[in-house]
């Protein structure tokens, strides 16, 4: 019987490298695969988001740019934590949508056993204007959603 993965959206923040940890450790425990996934997405309050992130002098399609930033962000992450992914059964998807919308298709289309996310946990105004990402998710996901906010403890 195939294992079904474990779901890890993220967006490059502290938040969801601190997700990213807690699904890993999630996937080990389990031993299931886990799927890493980015939506690109260049939204209305931070247009040009990627092209600020992104270090180097030159021009880069959106996606090429997001491709380059998801490369390197996982790349960082396992650099500290080799032992960890070891024997662990885990690939990299990049899509483009609305990230709510995107996370909950590709937890569907890949028949997910849960989702990890990370949340910024905004409240008052900001997140009256802004929404929340990781709640939309949480009311709409067929499968468990566990939100991270805190940093979690090492992983053993």
């Amino acid at each position: 019987m195939k294992a079904h993965p474990i779901l890890a959206p993220v967006d490059f923040s502290p938040h969801s490298e601190r997700a990213l940890e807690t699904a890993l450790r999630f996937a080990r425990c389990f031993q299931q695969p886990l799927l890493v996934l980015h939506v690109i997405h260049d939204p209305n309050e931070m247009p040009g988001y990627y092209s600020r992130a992104f270090k180097k002098k030159r021009l880069l399609h959106i996606e090429d740019a997001a491709a380059e930033m998801f490369d390197g962000f996982l790349q960082t992450f396992q650099q500290d934590r080799k032992t960890h992914f070891q024997k662990l059964r885990w690939e990299r998807l990049l899509v483009k949508g609305l990230p709510a919308q995107r996370i909950l298709e590709v937890a569907d289309r890949h028949r997910v056993s849960m989702i990890v996310l990370g949340s910024r946990g905004l409240t008052g105004l900001p997140h009256l204007f802004l929404g929340s990402v990781a709640e939309r998710v949480m009311q709409s996901a067929l499968v468990p959603v566990t939100v991270v906010k805190a940093a979690p403890a090492k992983i053993d």
